[in-house]
């Protein structure tokens, strides 16, 4: 029963990490880029304005950073629950 249970925990963190994940990349690729792309009009980021570049350039700079943030997550929580390679 306990196994079963560091399994269900286990599933548990691993589906929290990848909603936070999509969360914070939804909000930052189609958030900041098409929905408060307005809003964001006035600040300059090299350039362009802050919407523009989020759609062009921070979207991807983001996602390439989630990667690795869930990378080291990902190690930590496998470690902890005794699961690693």
């Amino acid at each position: 029963m306990a196994d079963q249970s560091s399994s269900n925990a286990y599933w548990k963190a691993n589906v929290r990490i990848i909603q936070i994940s999509l969360a914070v990349w939804f909000i930052c690729s189609f958030g900041m880029g098409i929905i408060l792309r307005p809003a964001l009009s006035g600040i300059m980021v090299g350039g362009a304005d802050l919407g523009f570049w989020m759609a062009q350039n921070g979207s991807i700079y983001i996602f390439i950073a989630l990667i690795f943030v869930y990378t080291v997550v990902m190690n930590r929580l496998d470690r902890e629950h005794g699961v690693e390679e």
